[in-house]
């Protein structure tokens, strides 16, 4: 039995500011999966058009995703930092996956009935078929792992499944090439092309909630910039977002069961967990018996600690676009190499004449 080699691949959608959740749940972590890591890191502008379809700053917000990439820490060069655009064979894989993918499978895919609400008929098919296309990404690479949230890991499963249906029904294809690896899935052997991604979920704060209900995903498109911190906040938004945010009129509790059912209280202490590289069980331990007004000050100088110097970056690189236009440019490059090797492999399985 082989094993494919381990790679690391996730994206972040350049749809409005980016905030503390964007940072916690996906680019801090995309930092840290550097060490003892190959890492392809994406802006993927094409799902930016399932949200929305014409958007007048679509070149600011991918420069700021990879600015935000950049003053966090991730090692461009090292590493792999592109825009997915710029690489056509993310599409190109997309339209087999559409053929690969069943529409039961689709059908279940609970972040579309959420995202267009009760008119489905006016949603638009991008949107609708949009883990096919997020499929593509993580495979084009044949990534092995990809750090996402939660609300995120019902994709990767769908992403198995399109995997396994090609590695079957093209198993014979595939085992006349060198391209095939014999793994393990379940108790059945398969002659696999593509692996079965495993999803890197984990963390203080894998969801990090609104700052106005601990109910709600922190979220771009919330109507109240009071519910997020965004990462180009200066130290007085902060702030004021943290003491404005909702509580309710307990102090903290020396134990983890003690957050039951308190959605604001948790969230507050999960974020505070996240950027002090703390478990919650430590962060109780130090403040439980607290209230909220002594709390609330300690994870407000904790944020601008760890945020300051993130924003300082990112504001540098944004008044001289030149050096992340750059750095775009070259991982855009690099990942294009490495996609036109799958899809010459893959055509080659299909039977596509090239």
């Amino acid at each position: 039995m082989g094993e494919f080699k381990k790679l690391v691949f996730s994206g972040v959608q350049p749809t409005g500011n980016l905030h503390l959740g964007n940072y916690l749940g996906a680019i801090r972590r995309f930092v840290q999966l550097q060490d003892g890591n190959d890492c392809i890191y994406c802006v993927v502008d094409l799902h930016a058009l399932t949200a929305q379809l014409v958007h007048e700053d679509m070149l600011s917000q991918t420069r700021s995703i990879a600015a935000a990439f950049i003053a966090s820490g991730i090692d461009a060069e090292k590493h792999i930092v592109f825009n997915q655009s710029a690489v056509p064979q993310h599409a190109e894989l997309a339209w087999i996956f559409n053929c690969v993918a069943r529409l039961g499978w689709m059908n279940r895919m609970t972040q579309f009935k959420d995202k267009a609400g009760k008119d489905r008929e006016q949603a638009s098919l991008g949107l609708y078929a949009y883990p096919s296309l997020m499929a593509a990404d993580i495979l084009v690479y044949r990534a092995t792992h990809v750090p996402v949230g939660e609300d995120q890991k019902q994709h990767l499963e769908l992403t198995r499944d399109i995997a396994m249906k090609f590695n079957l029904d093209y198993a014979s294809h595939i085992g006349k090439t060198d391209y095939g690896i014999d793994i393990t899935v379940g108790n059945e052997p398969v002659h696999a092309y593509f692996p079965m991604v495993e999803p890197l979920i984990g963390g203080p704060a894998p969801r990090v909630m609104s700052l106005r209900d601990g109910t709600k995903k922190m979220s771009k498109s919330d109507p109240s910039d009071l519910s997020r911190i965004n990462l180009m906040d200066d130290e007085d938004a902060i702030s004021k977002k943290i003491r404005k945010a909702k509580t309710d009129p307990d102090g903290l509790p020396s134990e983890i069961t003690g957050l039951e059912n308190r959605p604001e209280a948790e969230n507050l202490v999960s974020i505070y967990a996240a950027l002090a590289d703390k478990t919650r069980e430590q962060v109780l331990a130090e403040f439980g018996g607290q209230q909220f007004s002594v709390f609330k000050p300690a994870l407000i100088d904790l944020a601008v600690q760890v945020l300051s110097p993130i924003t300082g970056e990112m504001r540098r690189l944004m008044n001289d676009t030149s050096h992340i236009d750059a750095i775009l440019r070259n991982g855009n490059e690099r990942a294009r190499a490495r996609a036109d090797v799958t899809m010459r492999e893959l055509r080659e399985i299909i039977g596509f004449l090239y």
